[in-house]
């Protein structure tokens, strides 16, 4: 448990028993009704209990009491102490969106956080690679030596430090490593997919007759995902000769294994994204960096944005909007290079 969800915690138990029970009953609401990921319920009750915390240093007991008032103070006093706007946005959310189940349950007469506005988050827009930057990234694994040099050696395999498996000074093991962490960048960049979609990949999700992956996103929203023949590879040969080696009982149906041939843990993918990344001279380079290289590239390339929004598993078309821009940005850099009269 890091340092804010002991604070969160401990604020939690000292705020009155009513807000507490309400902090509680909505958290639930996330799990099960609204079906969030353990990460947006996280968020979302740190928020709330931030905001009832405010609410009882102002004298409010019980949810009823909660006004836009009390609503807006809290607001106020998050920029004064130098939130984020992409914090305050959240924030406000988080705000709304407990007024409007607090209404719904009948704790709150009207919902009183209905006309609270939240400041516009700003977007950056996001950093992708170029396609002969992908393709150099993705080649990265077959320049790596099968044998590790003793630094590697002690970190583990695929950088998986003080994790247990496989003796990395086995060539067969090494091999194999090398096979799993092509197949991750193809899969990555074919299919646009969160790491975390990645990494929960089940053999059993692979459909090699038609090339598609099926991909269980946020919301356990499901969708099916094709990936070409490139990617088809790298499986065939993974499965072939890489994942029987890492296999072992804690293996499971998991796609991807890690050292001690459990599923892959979603920060060793991260890792080894970026150290092949660094051994190819690239930029600093992310799995999500892939996602938003991919999304990128096949609008580049004519696609629907639509298609592009489902491919990625967006549940809103201004999410995936944000890679029009990206394209129109690279258009002009390329612009203001190559026009005499730029």
């Amino acid at each position: 448990m890091n340092r804010a969800e002991r604070g969160t915690r401990e604020t939690h138990a000292a705020l009155p028993v009513a807000l507490r029970e309400a902090v509680d009953d909505f958290a639930d609401h996330l799990s099960r009704v609204r079906n969030r990921s353990a990460h947006t319920i996280r968020a979302y009750v740190g928020d709330l209990v931030s905001l009832l915390d405010h609410a009882a240093r102002m004298g409010c007991v019980g949810v009823a009491d909660l006004d836009l008032g009390v609503l807006r103070s809290w607001l106020a006093k998050q920029r004064t102490t130098g939130a984020a706007r992409t914090t305050m946005a959240r924030r406000a959310a988080s705000a709304r969106t407990f007024s409007a189940w607090a209404h719904r349950a009948g704790l709150l007469p009207t919902d009183v956080a209905a006309p609270l506005a939240s400041p516009r988050a700003h977007r950056d827009l996001p950093t992708v690679l170029r396609a002969d930057q992908v393709t150099a990234l993705i080649e990265a694994p077959a320049c790596r030596p099968t044998t590790p040099a003793p630094a590697a050696r002690a970190e583990g395999l695929g950088g998986e430090r003080s994790m247990a498996g496989p003796d990395p000074s086995n060539g067969e093991a090494a091999r194999a490593v090398v096979l799993r962490d092509r197949v991750l960048l193809e899969l990555l960049y074919a299919t646009g997919a969160r790491i975390s979609e990645v990494c929960g990949l089940d053999t059993a999700d692979v459909d090699d007759a038609r090339r598609v992956v099926r991909v269980l996103g946020k919301g356990s929203r499901e969708r099916s995902v094709p990936y070409g023949v490139p990617a088809q590879r790298a499986l065939d040969e993974w499965l072939r000769a890489g994942r029987p080696v890492l296999a072992g009982p804690e293996s499971g149906g998991a796609l991807l294994l890690g050292a001690r041939g459990g599923r892959l843990h979603p920060t060793i993918a991260r890792r080894v994204v970026a150290g092949y990344a660094e051994a190819a001279g690239l930029p600093r380079t992310s799995p999500h960096g892939l996602r938003h290289s991919a999304a990128t590239h096949l609008l580049e390339g004519g696609a629907d944005l639509r298609a592009v929004q489902e491919l990625l598993g967006h549940s809103s078309l201004a999410s995936t909007q944000i890679y029009t821009h990206v394209s129109v940005e690279r258009l002009r850099a390329v612009y203001r290079q190559a026009h005499p009269r730029a």
